[in-house]
């Protein structure tokens, strides 16, 4: 009994704010940090359903099998390619904050088991693992964007060039200490190095692809509905609480303060959104639109998750209710532009992403605006450019759309010979 109390006052011991602040950590603490670390790691995971979900549940029954393919073999690519060579160049060490590696494959080293690994905050197969389930969510935001109408080998050949390469080079500047982080630009959890990443390569794609056929025409735009709203919600709750993973987590260690703040302005910003997207849906389209209120809860956590631990508790309502108007205004605005997404990834992902960044610069009084902007501009001018080169490259060499047969008889049956509700879908002309 004694040894049991003891044991309890020692965990209660390690788990204190002030535990902390010290710098000696407890075996126990470590414990509970990597512990924590692990969790978040399969939440961020289990976005990847969510993703799955939402892109299936916004598009046609036709294409279902195609999107759940896709979606399977990015996280499979992304954990590959971080695994040989993207953790290396994402955090190479040191180097001349523009471009390093060190080197192929995962070594752990003499410490990387210990507590003098990262201060007792995680183990180093922690440190790659939750690092990797960053890597493939980038690469699954163009999926959506480019939904219905890619080819899924092209597809496959750029997600694994972009994952591997471009991802872990440009998040260097900032999380494997680069230049940009230098100069103090700050993106806590990825609104920029992981959404807008994803987003500049998602424009890069539709803008090569072209609409899905019928979807402008006679100066206006056709409305393709998705098939299923129920999965596309179910997608959305998905993503929430994954985000729990992936914000909460990026505090890097089990901080009860640092977690449990990041826990309440990531889910504050999420309802913001919700409310923002749903009144300015309400007001600009005459009837609040399932869809946009939905990419209004996403947008809200794309938007706050630059800054969840360093803007305050209001100020996470603010960033998250304006994310969420932003979002409706930029999906008519890409329509208008007759850039067809047929999910939002890039009004969600990239706009709000971008906002998220800027935002820091506006509520925390830390952070530069000057220099997040800086932040922005610097991605936009790697990431664009790189993925319009891959998707040209691969459009005029093994080609990247499929023909107007495939299209209209829906890539189930084109790319892959089966259909998601067998019995269901048919060859039409519509």
């Amino acid at each position: 009994m004694a040894y049991a109390v003891g044991s309890l006052a020692l965990l209660m011991l390690a788990l204190s704010p002030g535990a902390f602040a010290d710098e000696t950590i407890t075996d126990a603490m470590f414990a509970v940090n990597n512990t924590w670390m692990l969790v978040a790691t399969f939440l961020v995971f289990t976005m990847h359903l969510g993703f799955a979900s939402l892109e299936a549940g916004l598009t046609r029954a036709k294409n279902t099998v195609n999107i759940l393919c896709k979606n399977t073999a990015i996280v499979a690519i992304g954990l590959l390619t971080y695994a040989i060579c993207g953790f290396g160049l994402m955090y190479p060490g040191e180097f001349n904050g523009f471009l390093g590696f060190a080197g192929f494959g995962l070594d752990p080293g003499e410490n990387g088991m210990t507590i003098a690994y990262a201060n007792g905050a995680y183990t180093y197969w922690t440190d790659f693992i939750f690092q990797a389930m960053f890597a493939a969510t980038a690469a699954t935001i163009v999926s959506g964007a480019v939904a219905e109408r890619v080819k899924l080998g092209p597809f496959l050949i750029f997600s694994t060039i972009y994952v591997a390469v471009a991802y872990p080079i440009v998040g260097s500047w900032k999380w494997g200490g680069g230049f940009l982080d230098g100069m103090g630009f700050y993106d806590f959890a990825g609104s920029t190095l992981v959404h807008s990443v994803g987003g500049w390569a998602a424009l890069a794609g539709i803008i090569v692809l072209g609409p899905r056929a019928g979807k402008y025409g006679n100066g206006g735009t056709r409305a393709i509905a998705g098939h299923s709203l129920p999965l596309a919600t179910i997608g959305v709750f998905m993503l929430w609480l994954g985000w729990y993973g992936f914000n909460g987590g990026s505090v890097l260690s089990a901080d009860p303060g640092a977690v449990s703040l990041v826990f309440v302005t990531t889910s504050l910003a999420a309802a913001a959104g919700v409310i923002g997207a749903m009144l300015t849906s309400w007001t600009v389209q005459k009837k609040p639109d399932l869809s946009m209120i939905l990419n209004g809860a996403l947008a809200g956590l794309v938007g706050i998750t630059a800054g969840a631990d360093a803007v305050s508790v209001m100020a996470s309502i603010l960033i998250g209710l304006i994310a969420g108007v932003i979002v409706v205004f930029a999906v008519l605005g890409f329509d208008r532009l007759k850039l067809d997404d047929p999910v939002g990834a890039t009004s969600v992902h990239l706009v709000c992403g971008v906002f998220g960044t800027l935002a820091v610069g506006v509520f925390s009084a830390e952070h530069s605006f000057t220099t997040q902007l800086i932040g922005v501009l610097c991605y936009a001018a790697v990431c664009f450019p790189s993925a319009l080169i891959l998707f040209l490259g691969l459009k005029y060499t093994v080609g990247i759309r499929v023909d107007e047969t495939e299209e209209d008889c829906g890539l189930d049956i084109g790319e892959h010979g089966m259909e998601a509700y067998s019995g269901f879908q048919i060859f039409t002309t519509q």
